[in-house]
């Protein structure tokens, strides 16, 4: 199905956050993650490199869950039945979106740590 209409591309990209959003429950998570990460943020008085740093967490963690979402239903397509392989390949790509959401808290924690402890003390 190859798409020629640079407009239609952005068509098919907002359906799929659509159905993202509709469908997938880790990424609402983590869009209501990030809606409450930007609003801290605004109420924190970040730099500009602290919001670039954030918005690389968010946007990276987005776009995972979306490919580990993609991922999964075509494995589930290619494999209907319960197989080792589709297992492992769904596991894995978890595990990727785990391994950054555990990154993106760390720096998350990073930056907003030593601004709470000022505002405490």
């Amino acid at each position: 199905m190859k798409n020629n209409n640079f407009i239609s591309s952005f068509k098919y990209a907002f359906a799929g956050l659509i159905s993202a959003s509709k469908r997938e429950r880790n990424f609402r998570f983590h869009l209501i993650a990030a809606i409450v990460v930007i609003l801290t943020g605004i109420f924190s008085h970040l730099s500009t490199i602290e919001w670039i740093i954030l918005i690389l967490c968010i946007s990276g963690m987005l776009s995972l869950e979306l490919v580990n979402s993609a991922l999964e239903r075509v494995v589930d397509l290619a494999s209907p039945d319960i197989h080792v392989l589709a297992k492992l390949a769904k596991d894995m790509s978890a595990g990727a979106v785990l391994v950054f959401a555990c990154a993106s808290a760390i720096i998350g924690i990073l930056i907003f740590l030593p601004k709470w402890m000022e505002i405490i003390n």
